[in-house]
């Protein structure tokens, strides 16, 4: 963890923050057709040489399976996919200010980022000249906002559709500059997490800084009310390389923490807040947190019990049983409880970083139902 000012070690960098007010502006809005949103040959149209990708939309665009909209417009995009329904305000994030102290930032990272990753990134998107999908940003929306969507909401979407994926979308354009007004007033104190995107939201800081005074001083953005539809926060599994079940129990003695050898049974029953359970395939242990400050089970994973645990040694799982698969006599996977928003909270007010992939945010939204076109808002917008 790098508390706000401290220095990072020198393979990840803390992403700047823009300055108060926020501003979420306006965007035409490039679409796919429903038949390729989340459709797997569409991943094609976004790969290398990524220059091209442009020319393949345009290709597409002819075809009917593209649209891009003349008029800019604030975007309420509401998707649902296994019972859960997601909605948030799409556009594009102004990012040409920088915030210098932390009462001053207006988007809060929960992890570094690694900078050749980010770098990669903005070449990307450069080389493409779009944002190809909105990065995930999640806060405690204001009233007068959530009631505007509700009234946005009364009248037909602009687009309906289930995509290839079993997602169902719906879109409403929002152009009218009294509903606009109220949303920038709305957000314009707020103080957003990146749910997810963090390496695409350090590359839009690059693209900025690169080119300001362009349309690269923005990038395409979702930003969703935890108050309205919260994402679903599950936990990340870890496998660590080259650790065994009893040198994790002697890391555990030596913080205060306990450690009991139990059944497979007992020590999935057990996993909980202040719980983790270890195992190297064949052995399973609960180790309990110990009583004191308020520290979430992967603070005290990554920060008390194995600090010295670098990247090269942990191999992520966003499920049980692909970490209980991947242990092994000298592979010992941890496995996490879910956080809470509190977690995030925490972090925002004291100014700190988690530890990497602290938490995962789902559903995340199927790729191609809102991009944006940089290049075309380099060129005069078309006449209608």
């Amino acid at each position: 963890m790098h508390e706000n000012g401290d220095t990072p070690t020198p393979d990840v960098e803390i992403p700047a923050s823009p300055a108060h007010p926020v501003e979420l502006r306006p965007f035409r809005g490039v679409r796919l057709s429903p038949q390729k949103v989340a459709n797997p040959s569409t991943a094609r149209a976004f790969a290398r040489p990524y220059r091209d990708v442009a020319t393949r939309l345009s290709r597409w665009q002819d075809e009917g399976l593209v649209e891009l909209d003349l008029e800019p417009a604030l975007y309420l995009h509401e998707y649902s996919v296994h019972g859960m329904t997601i909605r948030g305000l799409v556009g594009g994030l102004q990012l040409s200010t920088r915030a210098t102290h932390h009462d001053e930032r207006s988007v809060f990272a929960h992890e570094a980022i690694h900078p050749e990753q980010a770098d990669e990134l903005a070449a990307r998107m450069y080389e493409m000249g779009m944002n190809p999908g909105p990065i995930l940003l999640v806060h405690r929306g204001p009233a007068t906002v959530r009631a505007l969507q509700r009234r946005v909401m009364e009248r037909q979407p602009d687009h309906a559709y289930t995509d290839r994926s079993g997602q169902e979308h719906r879109l409403w354009r929002i152009t009218d500059e009294a509903q606009l007004q109220t949303i920038a007033e709305g957000l314009s104190d707020s103080r957003f997490m990146i749910a997810d995107g963090h390496h695409r939201y350090a590359a839009y800081l690059r693209l900025q800084e690169m080119h300001p005074g362009t349309p690269w001083d923005r990038g395409l953005t979702m930003v969703v009310d935890q108050e309205d539809t919260p994402f679903f926060l599950g936990p990340i599994h870890r496998t660590f390389k080259r650790r065994s079940l009893l040198a994790l129990k002697t890391a555990a003695a030596s913080v205060s923490a306990t450690t009991r050898e139990v059944t497979e049974t007992e020590a999935l029953r057990a996993l909980g807040p202040k719980t983790l359970v270890a195992t190297d395939g064949r052995r399973w242990m609960v180790i309990d947190l110990p009583e004191g400050p308020r520290t979430s089970a992967v603070e005290f994973l990554h920060q008390r019990l194995l600090p010295t645990a670098g990247s090269d040694d942990v191999v992520y799982h966003h499920s049980v049983e692909e970490a209980i698969t991947a242990a092994t006599a000298s592979y010992v996977s941890v496995l996490l409880p879910a956080p809470d928003y509190s977690l995030l909270d925490r972090a925002m007010e004291r100014g700190h970083l988690l530890p990497e992939k602290a938490t995962s945010f789902q559903p995340k939204p199927s790729l191609g139902v809102l991009m944006r076109s940089v290049d075309s808002e380099l060129m005069a917008p078309p006449s209608n």
